[in-house]
């Protein structure tokens, strides 16, 4: 794995770690000044669904960290690229029922994670 994919599956994980202590932890306290077009007595009731959602994006993380320990190349680019296919694919759900930003911050960097982990093969193919 190049180290610009390195690169991009740590970006990937310490953002899915984010999105999972947002989550888990400050859905109630932070989430109204995040999300200020939602409804502040929204929060409350809706904290079990958000740590659920959090819980989600912590295992994303942690499998986008196992990639990084694999040894054999060819296992850390396939486990790394099914997380990294499993972002891109929340994103882009996400991104047709929430809002286009999400396609940005969470697909975007997955694809461009995916680009640096098989444009190498490509290449390779080509010789």
């Amino acid at each position: 794995m190049s180290i610009f994919a390195k690169i991009m599956v740590v970006l990937v994980a310490i953002l899915h770690l984010y999105i999972a202590w947002f989550g888990i932890f400050a859905w109630q306290t932070q989430g109204p000044a995040t999300f200020p077009q939602l409804p502040g007595d929204l929060f409350l009731p809706t904290a079990a669904m958000a740590a659920n959602q959090g819980v989600y994006n912590l295992c994303l993380a942690g499998g986008l960290i196992w990639s990084l320990c694999i040894r054999d190349a060819e296992w850390q680019r396939k486990v790394a690229s099914g997380f990294l296919l499993f972002v891109a694919a929340a994103g882009v759900f996400g991104a047709s029922r929430v809002s286009l930003d999400i396609a940005l911050v969470q697909a975007g960097p997955a694809i461009i994670g995916l680009i640096f982990l098989w444009l190498p093969m490509a290449n390779r193919a080509k010789r």
